[in-house]
């Protein structure tokens, strides 16, 4: 049993630490725990996570949720190069993990749900839309810099672009259409096209 633990079904945010210990190449357990049967609200779950939703990581003694954090963490503990060196670039993978989360996350999240992810009797076109419509602009934003450079940070790929592509994990499988921003979409392809997240995609659709 590895002391590297990882709660959550793969068809869920867990994806992404799942990536990245897999990019990583450290030992890990996954603990599949679900909502669906009540999994995130038993008292043994609560304990690792109180807000009762996955991920969760424990790494020996210590706990955490929040997989954008958890990665960060792991990335940071484990290097391999995909944290970066450099105070500067430090805060530039802050910023980018940052940005996805308050900028992106809970649009793309919206039209998922409102277009693959929900039941067809629940789901709401003009919702699906609208969350579509509100990703332009920061799209735009990752575009114009994804133009510059073939990875967040230049030349590499690190945490910052396994962070902002992972929460595209799910609109990636499901085909989403990149191609409104030629550059993200020829990054996303790129990282989606590594072997750890092959790997990673075989674990999800195993799921």
């Amino acid at each position: 049993m590895a002391d590297l633990k990882i709660h959550g079904i793969a068809k869920s945010r867990a994806i992404r630490n799942i990536w990245l210990a897999e990019e990583l190449g450290v030992p890990y357990d996954h603990v599949k725990v679900g909502w669906v049967d009540g999994g995130t609200k038993k008292p043994e779950f609560l304990a690792i996570n109180p807000n009762a939703s996955v991920p969760a990581l424990e790494d020996g003694k210590l706990k955490l949720f929040e997989s954008l954090a958890i990665n960060l963490y792991l990335a940071k503990k484990h290097g391999k190069g995909l944290y970066p060196s450099s105070l500067e670039d430090e805060a530039r993978t802050w910023q980018w993990t940052l940005w996805v989360a308050t900028e992106v996350e809970r649009h793309i999240g919206a039209y998922g749900m409102h277009s693959w992810g929900y039941a067809p009797e629940k789901r709401d076109a003009k919702v699906a839309a609208e969350a579509r419509k509100a990703l332009d602009k920061p799209m735009a934003v990752l575009d114009q810099h994804l133009g510059k450079q073939p990875y967040l940070l230049g030349q590499s790929f690190t945490v910052a672009d396994l962070n902002i592509a992972g929460v595209f994990f799910s609109p990636y499988v499901m085909k989403f259409d990149f191609s409104p921003w030629p550059n993200v979409k020829a990054w996303i392809d790129r990282c989606f096209g590594r072997k750890a997240a092959q790997k990673t995609m075989e674990i999800r659709a195993a799921s």
